[in-house]
Protein backbone atom coordinates (compact mmCIF):
# COMPACT_ATOMS: atom_id res chain seq x y z
CA UNK A 1 0.00 0.00 0.00
CA UNK A 2 0.78 3.50 -0.33
CA UNK A 3 1.33 5.91 2.67
CA UNK A 4 0.20 9.39 2.47
CA UNK A 5 2.60 10.05 4.55
CA UNK A 6 5.60 10.30 2.91
CA UNK A 7 4.74 12.06 -0.85
CA UNK A 8 7.16 11.43 -3.34
CA UNK A 9 9.83 13.98 -4.22
CA UNK A 10 9.48 17.05 -6.13
CA UNK A 11 11.11 17.51 -10.10
CA UNK A 12 12.45 20.48 -8.88
CA UNK A 13 14.22 21.75 -5.68
CA UNK A 14 12.14 24.25 -3.35
CA UNK A 15 13.83 27.81 -3.22
CA UNK A 16 16.52 28.52 -0.75
CA UNK A 17 16.74 24.64 -0.14
CA UNK A 18 20.75 24.64 -0.09
CA UNK A 19 20.21 27.31 2.94
CA UNK A 20 17.43 25.11 4.63
CA UNK A 21 19.79 21.54 4.17
CA UNK A 22 22.49 23.35 5.83
CA UNK A 23 20.65 24.26 8.37
CA UNK A 24 19.42 21.27 9.13
CA UNK A 25 22.85 19.48 9.05
CA UNK A 26 24.02 22.67 12.01
CA UNK A 27 21.42 21.32 13.92
CA UNK A 28 21.93 17.50 13.68
CA UNK A 29 25.50 18.36 14.30
CA UNK A 30 24.40 19.47 17.57
CA UNK A 31 21.98 16.84 18.00
CA UNK A 32 24.71 14.14 17.85
CA UNK A 33 27.20 15.85 20.18
CA UNK A 34 24.74 15.58 22.69
CA UNK A 35 24.16 11.98 22.35
CA UNK A 36 27.82 11.62 21.96
CA UNK A 37 28.52 12.70 25.77
CA UNK A 38 26.38 9.74 27.02
CA UNK A 39 28.38 7.07 25.96
CA UNK A 40 31.92 9.01 24.62
CA UNK A 41 33.55 8.91 27.77
CA UNK A 42 32.50 5.10 28.67
CA UNK A 43 35.95 3.33 27.03
CA UNK A 44 37.52 6.04 29.01
CA UNK A 45 36.62 5.13 32.65
CA UNK A 46 39.31 3.29 33.67
CA UNK A 47 41.59 5.99 32.68
CA UNK A 48 39.72 8.59 34.28
CA UNK A 49 39.46 6.51 37.29
CA UNK A 50 43.35 6.32 37.40
CA UNK A 51 43.94 10.11 36.53
CA UNK A 52 41.46 11.54 39.33
CA UNK A 53 41.02 9.10 41.83
CA UNK A 54 37.45 8.30 41.70
CA UNK A 55 37.10 4.47 43.41
CA UNK A 56 34.40 1.73 41.54
CA UNK A 57 31.49 3.46 44.08
CA UNK A 58 31.79 6.99 42.29
CA UNK A 59 33.18 5.99 39.13
CA UNK A 60 29.39 5.79 37.88
CA UNK A 61 28.28 9.64 38.40
CA UNK A 62 30.58 10.41 34.95
CA UNK A 63 27.87 9.10 33.09
CA UNK A 64 24.91 9.43 35.75
CA UNK A 65 25.61 13.23 36.33
CA UNK A 66 25.00 13.94 32.58
CA UNK A 67 21.87 11.24 31.98
CA UNK A 68 20.25 13.19 35.42
CA UNK A 69 20.36 16.86 34.01
CA UNK A 70 19.73 16.07 30.90
CA UNK A 71 16.75 13.57 30.97
CA UNK A 72 15.48 15.86 34.64
CA UNK A 73 15.42 18.91 32.27
CA UNK A 74 13.96 18.09 28.63
CA UNK A 75 10.42 18.94 29.62
CA UNK A 76 11.65 22.39 31.23
CA UNK A 77 13.91 22.83 27.73
CA UNK A 78 11.10 21.95 25.55
CA UNK A 79 8.76 24.66 27.00
CA UNK A 80 11.34 27.55 27.35
CA UNK A 81 11.51 27.27 23.73
CA UNK A 82 7.93 27.24 22.93
CA UNK A 83 8.16 30.53 25.11
CA UNK A 84 11.43 32.32 24.25
CA UNK A 85 12.35 31.18 20.90
CA UNK A 86 13.76 27.79 19.64
CA UNK A 87 16.64 29.30 18.15
CA UNK A 88 17.68 31.73 21.06
CA UNK A 89 17.64 28.57 23.69
CA UNK A 90 18.83 25.91 21.12
CA UNK A 91 22.36 29.01 20.95
CA UNK A 92 21.92 29.15 24.55
CA UNK A 93 22.12 25.36 25.39
CA UNK A 94 25.18 25.00 23.23
CA UNK A 95 26.89 27.78 24.46
CA UNK A 96 26.60 26.23 28.16
CA UNK A 97 26.80 22.53 27.26
CA UNK A 98 30.40 24.29 25.11
CA UNK A 99 31.71 25.42 28.32
CA UNK A 100 30.58 22.84 30.59
CA UNK A 101 33.34 20.75 28.12
CA UNK A 102 35.94 23.29 28.38
CA UNK A 103 35.43 23.09 31.86
CA UNK A 104 35.33 18.88 32.25
CA UNK A 105 38.56 18.78 30.31
CA UNK A 106 40.32 20.92 32.53
CA UNK A 107 38.90 18.59 35.92
CA UNK A 108 41.61 18.22 38.88
CA UNK A 109 38.89 16.42 40.79
CA UNK A 110 36.23 14.05 40.82
CA UNK A 111 33.74 16.61 42.20
CA UNK A 112 35.21 18.99 39.43
CA UNK A 113 34.35 16.75 36.76
CA UNK A 114 30.97 15.36 37.80
CA UNK A 115 29.47 18.79 38.04
CA UNK A 116 30.87 19.72 34.41
CA UNK A 117 29.08 16.57 33.27
CA UNK A 118 25.93 17.86 35.15
CA UNK A 119 26.35 21.03 33.06
CA UNK A 120 26.90 19.20 30.42
CA UNK A 121 23.13 17.67 31.24
CA UNK A 122 21.92 21.20 31.35
CA UNK A 123 23.07 22.54 28.43
CA UNK A 124 22.04 19.49 26.27
CA UNK A 125 18.56 19.36 28.26
CA UNK A 126 17.85 23.17 27.06
CA UNK A 127 19.13 22.84 23.36
CA UNK A 128 18.02 19.15 22.26
CA UNK A 129 14.39 20.05 22.30
CA UNK A 130 14.24 22.74 19.85
CA UNK A 131 16.58 19.94 17.23
CA UNK A 132 13.10 18.27 16.20
CA UNK A 133 11.41 21.59 16.35
CA UNK A 134 13.92 23.53 14.30
CA UNK A 135 14.56 20.26 11.92
CA UNK A 136 10.94 20.44 10.93
CA UNK A 137 10.74 24.24 10.41
CA UNK A 138 13.64 24.24 8.31
CA UNK A 139 12.64 21.62 5.94
CA UNK A 140 11.37 23.56 2.79
CA UNK A 141 8.34 20.61 1.93
CA UNK A 142 7.37 17.27 3.40
CA UNK A 143 10.23 14.88 1.59
CA UNK A 144 12.76 16.68 3.04
CA UNK A 145 11.57 16.89 6.32
CA UNK A 146 11.12 13.07 6.28
CA UNK A 147 14.47 13.02 5.11
CA UNK A 148 15.44 15.37 8.39
CA UNK A 149 13.65 12.73 10.73
CA UNK A 150 15.14 9.56 9.33
CA UNK A 151 18.88 11.38 10.02
CA UNK A 152 17.44 12.57 13.00
CA UNK A 153 16.66 8.97 14.04
CA UNK A 154 20.08 7.36 12.34
CA UNK A 155 21.91 9.98 15.00
CA UNK A 156 19.99 9.75 17.78
CA UNK A 157 20.24 5.79 17.35
CA UNK A 158 24.15 5.34 16.28
CA UNK A 159 25.47 8.64 17.91
CA UNK A 160 26.22 5.95 21.42
CA UNK A 161 28.00 3.70 19.09
CA UNK A 162 30.19 6.32 17.70
CA UNK A 163 30.75 7.65 21.02
CA UNK A 164 32.02 4.84 21.89
CA UNK A 165 34.25 4.75 18.68
CA UNK A 166 34.85 8.52 19.11
CA UNK A 167 35.95 8.29 23.03
CA UNK A 168 38.30 5.36 22.48
CA UNK A 169 40.26 6.53 19.48
CA UNK A 170 40.92 10.18 21.38
CA UNK A 171 41.96 8.12 24.51
CA UNK A 172 43.86 5.83 22.68
CA UNK A 173 45.70 8.53 20.41
CA UNK A 174 45.64 11.46 23.43
CA UNK A 175 43.80 11.54 26.79
CA UNK A 176 40.90 11.02 28.27
CA UNK A 177 40.36 14.86 28.47
CA UNK A 178 39.95 15.01 24.78
CA UNK A 179 36.67 13.13 25.15
CA UNK A 180 35.01 16.75 26.40
CA UNK A 181 37.66 18.91 24.97
CA UNK A 182 36.33 17.82 21.23
CA UNK A 183 33.32 19.18 21.75
CA UNK A 184 34.39 22.86 22.27
CA UNK A 185 35.87 23.59 18.35
CA UNK A 186 32.28 21.62 16.91
CA UNK A 187 30.53 23.80 19.53
CA UNK A 188 31.97 27.06 18.22
CA UNK A 189 31.28 26.23 14.89
CA UNK A 190 27.27 25.39 15.64
CA UNK A 191 27.25 28.80 17.91
CA UNK A 192 29.05 30.80 14.74
CA UNK A 193 26.77 29.06 11.97
CA UNK A 194 23.30 28.51 13.65
CA UNK A 195 22.35 32.59 13.66
CA UNK A 196 22.92 32.51 9.66
CA UNK A 197 21.35 29.35 8.63
CA UNK A 198 18.77 28.59 11.06
CA UNK A 199 15.83 30.88 11.48
CA UNK A 200 13.92 31.62 14.90
CA UNK A 201 10.65 30.75 15.68
CA UNK A 202 7.25 32.50 16.53
CA UNK A 203 7.45 32.94 20.16
CA UNK A 204 4.38 31.68 21.63
CA UNK A 205 3.14 34.19 24.16
CA UNK A 206 1.75 33.78 27.36
CA UNK A 207 2.26 33.28 31.15
CA UNK A 208 5.19 30.63 32.23
CA UNK A 209 3.40 27.74 34.07
CA UNK A 210 6.02 27.79 37.46
CA UNK A 211 4.16 24.96 39.12
CA UNK A 212 4.70 23.10 36.18
CA UNK A 213 7.68 23.76 35.44
CA UNK A 214 8.82 22.67 39.34
CA UNK A 215 6.84 19.92 39.04
CA UNK A 216 8.30 18.48 35.92
CA UNK A 217 11.68 19.32 36.53
CA UNK A 218 11.13 17.60 40.19
CA UNK A 219 9.20 14.91 39.12
CA UNK A 220 11.88 13.97 36.03
CA UNK A 221 15.18 14.56 38.11
CA UNK A 222 13.56 12.34 40.70
CA UNK A 223 12.64 9.34 38.93
CA UNK A 224 15.91 9.45 37.18
CA UNK A 225 18.02 9.85 40.25
CA UNK A 226 15.90 6.81 41.61
CA UNK A 227 16.53 4.85 38.46
CA UNK A 228 19.96 5.40 38.06
CA UNK A 229 20.70 4.26 42.26
CA UNK A 230 18.14 1.21 41.79
CA UNK A 231 21.89 -0.99 40.62
CA UNK A 232 23.29 -0.26 43.78
CA UNK A 233 20.43 0.23 46.41
CA UNK A 234 17.77 -2.53 44.94
CA UNK A 235 14.66 -2.36 44.05
CA UNK A 236 13.14 -2.92 47.37
CA UNK A 237 15.03 -0.57 49.33
CA UNK A 238 13.79 2.26 50.98
CA UNK A 239 15.63 5.08 49.34
CA UNK A 240 14.03 3.28 46.04
CA UNK A 241 10.62 3.29 47.13
CA UNK A 242 10.66 6.98 48.57
CA UNK A 243 12.38 7.66 45.41
CA UNK A 244 9.53 6.51 43.10
CA UNK A 245 7.10 7.86 45.51
CA UNK A 246 8.27 11.31 45.36
CA UNK A 247 8.29 11.37 41.89
CA UNK A 248 4.53 9.80 41.47
CA UNK A 249 3.59 12.24 43.96
CA UNK A 250 5.56 15.05 41.74
CA UNK A 251 4.22 13.62 38.31
CA UNK A 252 0.51 13.66 39.81
CA UNK A 253 0.35 17.04 41.43
CA UNK A 254 2.03 18.24 37.55
CA UNK A 255 -0.81 16.15 35.91
CA UNK A 256 -3.32 18.20 38.50
CA UNK A 257 -1.71 21.17 37.41
CA UNK A 258 -1.45 21.03 33.84
CA UNK A 259 -5.86 20.37 33.20
CA UNK A 260 -6.44 23.88 35.34
CA UNK A 261 -4.11 26.50 33.89
CA UNK A 262 -4.41 28.28 30.58
CA UNK A 263 -0.67 28.20 29.68
CA UNK A 264 0.55 24.82 30.60
CA UNK A 265 3.95 23.55 30.12
CA UNK A 266 3.00 19.91 28.85
CA UNK A 267 -0.18 19.93 26.86
CA UNK A 268 -2.87 17.45 27.86
CA UNK A 269 -3.39 16.87 24.35
CA UNK A 270 0.19 15.69 23.27
CA UNK A 271 -1.70 12.57 25.27
CA UNK A 272 -4.61 12.10 23.97
CA UNK A 273 -3.52 10.21 20.77
CA UNK A 274 -3.31 6.61 20.74
CA UNK A 275 -0.66 6.52 18.02
CA UNK A 276 1.28 8.95 20.05
CA UNK A 277 1.30 6.92 23.14
CA UNK A 278 2.21 3.90 20.95
CA UNK A 279 5.52 5.77 19.71
CA UNK A 280 6.39 7.18 23.21
CA UNK A 281 6.38 4.07 24.58
CA UNK A 282 7.91 2.35 21.95
CA UNK A 283 10.58 4.76 21.82
CA UNK A 284 11.50 4.04 25.09
CA UNK A 285 11.18 0.61 25.43
CA UNK A 286 13.66 0.40 22.39
CA UNK A 287 16.12 2.94 24.14
CA UNK A 288 15.93 1.07 26.94
CA UNK A 289 17.24 -2.63 25.41
CA UNK A 290 19.89 -0.98 23.71
CA UNK A 291 21.69 -0.21 26.72
CA UNK A 292 22.67 -3.61 27.11
CA UNK A 293 24.55 -3.19 23.58
CA UNK A 294 26.57 -0.01 25.31
CA UNK A 295 26.45 -1.63 29.00
CA UNK A 296 26.92 -5.43 28.60
CA UNK A 297 28.44 -5.81 24.94
CA UNK A 298 31.47 -3.16 25.65
CA UNK A 299 32.46 -5.23 28.95
CA UNK A 300 32.35 -8.68 26.89
CA UNK A 301 34.58 -6.88 24.49
CA UNK A 302 36.74 -5.06 26.27
CA UNK A 303 36.79 -7.92 29.30
CA UNK A 304 36.23 -11.26 27.31
CA UNK A 305 37.98 -10.69 24.54
CA UNK A 306 41.11 -7.99 25.66
CA UNK A 307 39.98 -4.89 23.40
CA UNK A 308 41.39 -1.87 24.34
CA UNK A 309 39.55 1.39 24.03
CA UNK A 310 40.41 1.99 19.94
CA UNK A 311 39.68 -1.58 19.30
CA UNK A 312 36.48 -1.46 21.27
CA UNK A 313 34.99 1.30 19.76
CA UNK A 314 36.31 0.18 16.18
CA UNK A 315 34.08 -3.19 17.31
CA UNK A 316 30.91 -1.04 17.20
CA UNK A 317 31.18 0.42 13.74
CA UNK A 318 28.81 -2.56 12.06
CA UNK A 319 26.09 -1.43 14.29
CA UNK A 320 26.97 2.50 13.87
CA UNK A 321 26.91 1.72 9.51
CA UNK A 322 23.84 -0.13 9.96
CA UNK A 323 21.98 2.07 11.42
CA UNK A 324 23.34 5.29 9.49
CA UNK A 325 22.76 3.26 6.09
CA UNK A 326 19.44 2.54 6.98
CA UNK A 327 18.57 5.81 7.57
CA UNK A 328 19.40 6.42 3.15
CA UNK A 329 16.85 4.27 3.08
CA UNK A 330 13.72 4.52 5.48
CA UNK A 331 11.85 7.67 3.97
CA UNK A 332 11.66 5.61 0.64
CA UNK A 333 10.70 2.51 2.94
CA UNK A 334 7.72 4.73 4.42
CA UNK A 335 6.37 6.33 1.16
CA UNK A 336 5.86 2.46 0.24
CA UNK A 337 4.63 0.28 3.56
CA UNK A 338 3.90 2.74 5.96
CA UNK A 339 5.56 3.32 9.81
CA UNK A 340 3.38 0.10 10.98
CA UNK A 341 5.32 -2.64 8.99
CA UNK A 342 8.47 -0.80 9.69
CA UNK A 343 8.69 -0.71 13.73
CA UNK A 344 7.40 -4.48 13.67
CA UNK A 345 10.02 -5.33 11.87
CA UNK A 346 12.85 -3.51 13.20
CA UNK A 347 11.48 -4.62 16.75
CA UNK A 348 11.68 -8.10 15.89
CA UNK A 349 14.91 -7.67 14.59
CA UNK A 350 15.88 -6.03 17.58
CA UNK A 351 14.95 -8.83 19.79
CA UNK A 352 16.50 -11.15 17.18
CA UNK A 353 20.04 -9.30 17.42
CA UNK A 354 19.60 -9.85 21.56
CA UNK A 355 18.09 -13.30 21.58
CA UNK A 356 21.29 -13.85 19.37
CA UNK A 357 23.72 -12.21 21.68
CA UNK A 358 22.16 -14.17 24.82
CA UNK A 359 23.50 -17.25 22.94
CA UNK A 360 27.36 -16.28 23.75
CA UNK A 361 29.82 -18.55 24.69
CA UNK A 362 33.65 -18.62 26.39
CA UNK A 363 34.73 -19.96 22.59
CA UNK A 364 33.28 -17.46 20.44
CA UNK A 365 35.67 -14.90 19.08
CA UNK A 366 34.41 -11.15 17.64
CA UNK A 367 33.38 -12.44 14.26
CA UNK A 368 31.52 -15.28 15.47
CA UNK A 369 29.90 -14.03 18.34
CA UNK A 370 29.30 -9.95 18.19
CA UNK A 371 29.62 -8.84 14.47
CA UNK A 372 26.39 -10.61 13.60
CA UNK A 373 24.42 -9.82 16.17
CA UNK A 374 25.71 -5.80 16.34
CA UNK A 375 25.21 -5.63 12.19
CA UNK A 376 21.77 -6.83 12.59
CA UNK A 377 20.43 -4.53 15.81
CA UNK A 378 22.00 -1.96 13.58
CA UNK A 379 19.81 -2.04 10.37
CA UNK A 380 16.81 -2.56 12.93
CA UNK A 381 17.37 -0.08 14.90
CA UNK A 382 17.63 2.45 11.67
CA UNK A 383 14.47 1.03 10.14
CA UNK A 384 12.58 1.89 13.18
CA UNK A 385 13.15 5.44 14.86
CA UNK A 386 12.52 7.25 12.01
CA UNK A 387 9.24 6.05 11.82
CA UNK A 388 8.61 6.69 15.67
CA UNK A 389 9.42 10.42 15.68
CA UNK A 390 7.35 10.70 12.79
CA UNK A 391 4.32 9.49 14.86
CA UNK A 392 5.07 11.19 17.97
CA UNK A 393 5.33 14.85 15.91
CA UNK A 394 2.90 14.17 13.77
CA UNK A 395 -0.49 16.57 13.70
CA UNK A 396 1.26 18.95 15.91
CA UNK A 397 1.18 22.88 15.60
CA UNK A 398 4.40 24.15 15.28
CA UNK A 399 4.06 26.66 18.01
CA UNK A 400 4.18 22.92 20.07
CA UNK A 401 7.25 21.59 18.53
CA UNK A 402 9.55 22.22 21.08
CA UNK A 403 6.73 20.51 24.22
CA UNK A 404 6.75 17.60 21.67
CA UNK A 405 10.27 17.13 20.89
CA UNK A 406 11.01 17.49 24.49
CA UNK A 407 8.18 14.92 25.37
CA UNK A 408 9.83 12.53 23.14
CA UNK A 409 13.78 12.65 24.52
CA UNK A 410 12.14 12.67 27.98
CA UNK A 411 10.81 9.13 27.13
CA UNK A 412 14.10 8.10 25.19
CA UNK A 413 16.10 9.41 28.78
CA UNK A 414 13.84 7.80 31.25
CA UNK A 415 13.55 4.78 28.53
CA UNK A 416 17.22 4.33 29.04
CA UNK A 417 17.20 4.56 33.00
CA UNK A 418 14.50 2.52 33.27
CA UNK A 419 16.59 0.00 30.35
CA UNK A 420 19.96 0.52 32.33
CA UNK A 421 18.43 0.19 35.95
CA UNK A 422 16.34 -3.54 34.91
CA UNK A 423 19.30 -4.81 32.55
CA UNK A 424 21.77 -3.94 35.40
CA UNK A 425 19.20 -5.65 37.83
CA UNK A 426 18.89 -8.83 35.77
CA UNK A 427 22.70 -9.45 35.36
CA UNK A 428 23.85 -8.94 38.89
CA UNK A 429 20.69 -11.87 39.93
CA UNK A 430 22.03 -14.10 37.28
CA UNK A 431 25.97 -13.58 37.85
CA UNK A 432 28.25 -15.44 38.91
CA UNK A 433 31.53 -14.69 41.00
CA UNK A 434 34.20 -13.98 38.55
CA UNK A 435 32.49 -15.08 35.26
CA UNK A 436 30.62 -12.30 32.82
CA UNK A 437 28.31 -14.56 30.66
CA UNK A 438 25.71 -16.27 32.96
CA UNK A 439 24.52 -13.06 34.17
CA UNK A 440 24.84 -11.46 30.64
CA UNK A 441 22.66 -13.79 28.96
CA UNK A 442 19.79 -13.36 31.17
CA UNK A 443 20.24 -9.46 30.44
CA UNK A 444 20.80 -9.97 26.78
CA UNK A 445 17.09 -11.79 27.09
CA UNK A 446 15.58 -9.23 29.10
CA UNK A 447 16.78 -6.20 26.26
CA UNK A 448 15.19 -9.16 23.53
CA UNK A 449 12.17 -8.76 25.84
CA UNK A 450 11.72 -5.05 25.56
CA UNK A 451 12.28 -4.83 21.91
CA UNK A 452 9.42 -6.68 21.64
CA UNK A 453 7.35 -5.18 23.72
CA UNK A 454 8.20 -2.05 21.28
CA UNK A 455 6.83 -3.79 18.52
CA UNK A 456 3.34 -3.94 20.88
CA UNK A 457 3.34 -1.07 21.28
CA UNK A 458 3.33 0.04 17.72
CA UNK A 459 1.01 -1.96 16.71
CA UNK A 460 -1.57 -0.73 20.02
CA UNK A 461 -0.73 3.13 18.98
CA UNK A 462 -1.23 2.63 15.53
CA UNK A 463 -2.88 -0.59 14.05
CA UNK A 464 -6.59 -0.67 12.44
CA UNK A 465 -7.99 2.75 13.60
CA UNK A 466 -10.04 5.35 11.90
CA UNK A 467 -9.62 9.16 12.56
CA UNK A 468 -12.16 10.81 13.97
CA UNK A 469 -11.96 14.91 14.10
CA UNK A 470 -12.11 16.04 17.98
CA UNK A 471 -13.28 19.32 18.38
CA UNK A 472 -10.98 19.87 22.01
CA UNK A 473 -7.57 18.89 20.23
CA UNK A 474 -8.60 21.42 17.31
CA UNK A 475 -9.45 24.27 19.73
CA UNK A 476 -6.06 23.32 22.21
CA UNK A 477 -3.89 23.84 19.32
CA UNK A 478 -3.20 20.62 17.64
CA UNK A 479 -4.31 18.47 14.65
CA UNK A 480 -3.90 15.06 15.18
CA UNK A 481 -7.43 13.10 15.45
CA UNK A 482 -8.90 11.24 17.96
CA UNK A 483 -8.09 7.34 17.50
CA UNK A 484 -10.85 4.99 17.72
CA UNK A 485 -10.70 1.03 16.37
CA UNK A 486 -11.79 0.04 13.45
CA UNK A 487 -14.91 -2.55 14.19
CA UNK A 488 -13.73 -5.85 12.35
Amino acid sequence: MTSTLAPTAPDTLPENAGRAAMGIAIVLSAQLMFILDATVVNVALPKIDADLGFGPASLSWVLSGFTLAFGGLLLLGGRLGDVFGRRRLFLGGVTVFTLASLLGGLAQSPEWLVAARALQGVGAALAAPGVLALLTTSAPDEPARLRALALFGAVSSGGMSLGLLLGGAVTDLGSWRWTLFINVPIGLAILALTRRYVDETPRRPGRFDVVGALTATGGAVTLVWTLISVPEHGWASARTVLGFAGAAALLALLAITERRVAHPLLRPALLRSRSRIGGLAAIGLVVGGQLSMFFLAVQFIEGELGFGPMSSGLAFLPLTLGIFGMSRMTPRIMAVVGPLPMIVTGAIGLAASFAWLSTLSAADGYASGVFGPMLLNGVSAGLLFMPVTSIVLGGVEPEHAGAASGLLQTFQQLGGAVGLAVIVSVYAAGSVPGEFLPGARAAFLTSATMAALAGVAGVIGLARRRPLPDPVLVEDGFADPVEEPVAA
